[in-house]
Parts: C-alpha cells; structure tokens; sequence
C-alpha cells in the first residue's frame, strides 16, 4: 500500500484494495411503515381498487391489520395502524381530484404488491393460510 492509500483508510475512505460494507435501509414516515404485510392475492386486489378508486384499496387494507396484517410499525397498537392507513386513504381520496392522490393511491397499491411478493405469501404458508381463514371468517382453530 502506497501513502495515498495509507491517508485514505485513516480517514475512512475506501481504497482500492480494501472492502467497505455498506448497509442502506429506507427509512419510512409513519404513514408509509402501515402498509400491512398482506397475501399476494388480497394485494392485487387492493392495487386493482387503487388504480380505478383512488384510495378504496388503501381503505380496504386498514381492515386487514385489524385481521391480524403485520406492518413495519410493531410498536404501535392495531388501533393506531389502523387509524394510520385510513388516514392515508382519506388523502388519497381528497388529492384525487388534482391527480395527486390517484397517483399516490397507485404507488401504495403498488407497495402492497411489493411487500407481499418480498415477503414470500404467494405460497400461503401458514401465517398466510391463517390470515385467509380470519379474513374468510372461517376458524380451524377447535
């Protein structure tokens, strides 16, 4: 190693025969850590509702964190998460009318997808298969 390098490394700077790791995570405002984690299936749908009425997927995904829906929000009570994604389709609803809202509106739907597809539901393990029969009403708990 050359004093160029030497200098660089001191300052923490990468060089060219040294490895620098580094870890980039999306810091997301409250409104955006709500989005629930949902089946693949029920986020299409969501996304779907967003694209023709803005905002109506939004609403409809605040009722799947009552149905037990994780979100990046864990140390929020389900009331609150809820209350978050119904204020977030109220301002899809009311910005709709100067575009803004429907284009937010299809961005959320499309982070639905995103997370759903991140987090593997496509395959409806058990978290998945819990959550369809809450939504289904139907309970396989005896």
């Amino acid at each position: 190693m050359d004093q160029k390098d030497t200098e660089m490394n001191e300052k923490g700077l990468a060089s060219s025969t040294s490895g620098v790791v580094i870890q980039v995570r999306e810091k997301k405002g409250p409104l955006r850590a709500a989005i629930p984690y949902m089946p693949f299936p029920v986020a299409v749908i969501c996304l779907f509702l967003n694209t023709f009425v803005p905002g109506l997927g939004t609403f409809v995904s605040a009722f799947t964190v009552l149905c037990g829906a994780r979100t990046d929000l864990p140390n929020r009570h389900m009331c609150c998460v809820f209350w978050l994604n119904i204020a977030a389709a109220f301002i899809q609803i009311l910005t709709a009318v100067v575009m803004v809202g429907w284009i937010m509106s299809i961005f959320w739907g499309m982070d639905m997808v995103i997370l759903a597809s991140k987090y593997n539901f496509l395959n409806l393990g058990t978290i998945g298969f819990h959550f369809i029969n809450q939504m289904s009403g139907i309970s396989c708990l005896h």
